[in-house]
């Protein structure tokens, strides 16, 4: 079998230069070629501008410090994610990054909150969670990661989606990336294997592979155009198709979240930056019409507009296979799931951790191509369930579309999470889940869903010994958050250790 040695990854923005810049950390270019393909007529769609905390990871493999990305992408801290009239008009709730309590020992501390909560008759999860409470005060910091008994706080990033594809395409070009700024004309396979060989491009050139990347977003050039891999399409579970995006001035502080508000057939992000807000509506053509979308949206802002409004259209769901033969497809070329929850970028990363981990010496192996697929198919199914109970789970009724979502039919495997949770609080974990029982607690109760009972070992302690050791924890972790400096005071902070 040849050795796998020329890889080229077709399209730029966030996905192709996150795949550049972890091949070049990781592969290197001594022993590979890595050649990106960009074409100078497509830019980064960048929808969400907004990560959740897997990303840190990923800047560390790079050697990227928090300062870098303050620096280079105009970034803000995100705490988690604040739902506005989700569940019903007028109640709101934080999906945070963290979890609630402390270490009980055996069982999550959700239980002996749903306990305490029976015994005083109150609602009052998100005194329990650091970064709910700090996100609310407008809040950030770092803290000493050396004591197990305080907690922690976990933290994302909001940021400027170009700046960040631009970073990492310096990133790579230093550690010896190529790149081609030119449209493909024409994909050439091999007549027996169908395996994809070479790329013409634009402007006369031709670049030769061994494995190649598809970044080239919806229409997923090499994974479907050419290889057919099919689509799992999930827009009736998902049934918003399209987006309205468009910045305006910064007129506040910036929030260290995310506000998502539901509106009459979608809803609204808010995202806050240094230079900017990032503002969008993800809505569902059949409920409302596309310029009466993008006019509501344009009425809604609270600065002066930076660019027109700039339409997305999309189907949820993803590619059948994203590893096809010598093609794997990564970001919006394998799928799309609306950014309610800002996965697009882990997804990507995700995908590039597997695919380091089984990266092809010599020829390909159908059985890693199958395994790749069913781990990232099974990904992509969990994150889905999760977005669908946002919109499944509701108390609203007041719009065709709210109605729509209310009484639909979902998927058995989020039904037999939602009966089990209802019943006793109790998390359903599958494999390959990415999010884990504290934001599946945040969103469903959120939405509305009070567990009627707890787990058994919750009933260990007494009612004083719940309700001393609770207001331990709920104490620790409102001094905490006191503690804590301004969210933009920590900007700058951050801004003067890299000027200095």
């Amino acid at each position: 079998m040849p050795t796998v040695r020329r890889i080229v990854i077709l399209g730029g923005g966030t996905a192709g230069w996150m795949a550049a810049a972890c091949l070049a950390r990781n592969l290197g270019t001594r022993n590979h070629t890595i050649e990106v393909i960009e074409s100078p007529d497509i830019g980064t769609v960048g929808v969400g501008e907004a990560t959740i905390p897997m990303i840190n990871l990923f800047n560390k493999i790079l050697g990227v410090s928090p300062t870098d990305m303050v620096r280079e992408t105009e970034a803000t801290f995100k705490l988690g994610i604040e739902f506005v009239d989700w569940g019903g008009l007028g109640r709101s709730y934080i999906h945070p990054f963290g979890t609630y309590g402390a270490d009980m020992g055996g069982i999550s501390f959700i239980h002996y909150f749903l306990r305490q909560s029976l015994l005083n008759g109150t609602w009052t999860p998100e005194i329990y969670n650091l970064e709910t409470a700090a996100a609310r005060a407008g809040k950030f910091g770092v803290l000493p990661n050396n004591d197990p008994s305080r907690p922690s706080l976990n933290h994302a990033y909001h940021f400027d989606a170009a700046l960040y594809a631009d970073f990492l395409r310096r990133y790579s070009l230093k550690r010896g990336v190529v790149r081609h700024e030119a449209a493909v004309t024409q994909v050439h396979q091999d007549a027996e294997t169908g395996f994809v060989t070479a790329l013409d491009l634009k402007d006369g050139g031709q670049v030769e592979g061994d494995f190649f990347i598809d970044c080239s977003g919806f229409r997923g050039l090499l994974i479907e155009q050419t290889l057919k891999a099919g689509y799992e399409d999930w827009s009736h579970w998902l049934p918003c198709n399209r987006a309205w995006a468009v910045p305006c001035e910064r007129v506040e502080t910036p929030l260290p979240y995310t506000r998502s508000t539901a509106l009459e057939a979608g809803w609204q992000w808010r995202i806050p930056l240094q230079h900017r807000t990032g503002n969008g509506y993800v809505f569902c053509d059949g409920f409302i019409d596309e310029d009466q979308a993008a006019d509501k949206l344009m009425g809604w802002l609270d600065g002066k507009p930076l660019a027109d409004p700039r339409k997305l259209s999309f189907v949820t769901g993803h590619r059948r296979k994203m590893w096809s033969k010598n093609v794997v497809a990564l970001g919006l070329a394998s799928g799309f799931l609306e950014p309610l929850e800002s996965t697009s970028i882990h997804l990507v990363q995700s995908a590039l951790a597997k695919l380091m981990a089984f990266f092809p010496r010599d020829g390909f192996d159908p059985d890693v191509e199958d395994h790749f697929n069913t781990v990232m198919c099974g990904e992509y199914a969990n994150v889905r369930d999760f977005l669908i109970a946002h919109y499944k789970v509701t108390d609203r009724e007041d719009t065709p579309f709210w109605a729509y979502c209310k009484h639909m039919s979902v998927p058995d495997s989020l039904t037999q999470r939602l009966a089990i949770f209802e019943r006793g609080g109790m998390y359903v974990e599958p494999p390959y889940e990415l999010f884990r029982e504290a934001s599946w607690f945040a969103v469903l109760t959120g939405q509305g869903i009070r567990p009627r009972s707890w787990h058994p070992v919750a009933d260990m302690m007494t009612d004083a010994e719940l309700t001393h050791h609770t207001a331990q924890i709920r104490d620790l972790v409102a001094s905490t958050a006191a503690r804590l400096p301004p969210h933009e005071t920590f900007i700058r902070h951050c801004q003067q250790r890299q000027a200095s």
